[in-house]
């Protein structure tokens, strides 16, 4: 019992030592954090951290309902958002409604998250025109949205450490649809980036997401295949859990996955 009171009252002094740094101090070291879970975690704290965790400093929103576009951080579509957004940000899509999205290259390293409660409340709409609703080429995540393609794929990576967690990644049902793929990956296990000559790995993470319609979940046509699959089923969807990446010298490497999404 002695040994948890001073537990307690350590705690309670190093909270009282971090509360006594200024915002800017505060902020400043609450840049750093991961957007999910860690910053969403420091805004539950109280009013004053909440109000920090949430500047427009730290995160970029896309609002097609505001009005005021001069606000600081406040986009009215994705792909402004994106071009406007520097290395390292997180792009916060606001819920409600559809977001219109169509071959949107990110080059950067980005994190785009739903604001809803859940991905339902945000739905990101590829037109069927489109080769893909997102491409990346940078190390990015995905996070709390709904991506949905009426031909092509949802998402489609060339390179970088692509993860994608708690998403819902829908292929239209048409008569084309065997031409659809939640997920294309056209990169190799690694790549040289001249500019710094270091070594870029590759891959994609998929953590808790559903996938609807579709030929095929996935498909590689780079050297990357399908590992450490695990499938949740529930009474209205299935969850996915792999990973896209350079093979074991043990692993047979595959032009194409096919996973049991019906």
């Amino acid at each position: 019992m002695e040994e948890q009171k001073r537990k307690w009252r350590r705690l309670s002094k190093e909270l009282s030592l971090i509360n006594n740094l200024d915002d800017g101090c505060l902020m400043h070291i609450f840049s750093f954090l991961s957007p999910i879970p860690d910053r969403y975690n420091t805004a539950l704290v109280c009013h004053g951290w909440r109000f920090l965790a949430c500047h427009p400093q730290l995160w970029l929103r896309v609002d097609r309902s505001v009005k005021d576009l001069s606000q600081p951080g406040v986009y009215p579509n994705i792909e402004i958002a994106v071009s406007a957004a520097r290395p390292g940000d997180t792009i916060l899509v606001a819920a409600g409604g559809s977001h219109r999205v169509s071959n949107i290259k990110i080059e950067k390293p980005l994190c785009l998250i739903g604001a809803g409660e859940s991905p339902d409340d945000t739905t990101l709409i590829c037109s069927r025109s489109s080769d893909s609703a997102l491409e990346f080429m940078s190390t990015c995540k995905l996070a709390n949205l709904t991506v949905r393609a009426e031909l092509g794929c949802c998402l489609l990576h060339r390179s970088g450490r692509l993860t994608i967690d708690g998403c819902i990644l829908q292929c239209e049902s048409n008569p084309l649809d065997h031409l659809s793929y939640a997920i294309i990956s056209t990169a190799g296990a690694s790549e040289v980036v001249s500019s710094a000559l270091k070594t870029c790995i590759n891959s994609v993470s998929v953590l808790k997401t559903r996938i609807e319609g579709g030929a095929k979940a996935v498909l590689t046509s780079g050297t990357l295949s399908l590992q450490r699959v695990r499938v949740i089923y529930t009474r209205a969807s299935l969850f996915f859990w792999f990973e896209v990446e350079g093979a074991d010298k043990n692993t047979v490497q595959s032009a194409s996955v096919a996973l049991p999404i019906s």
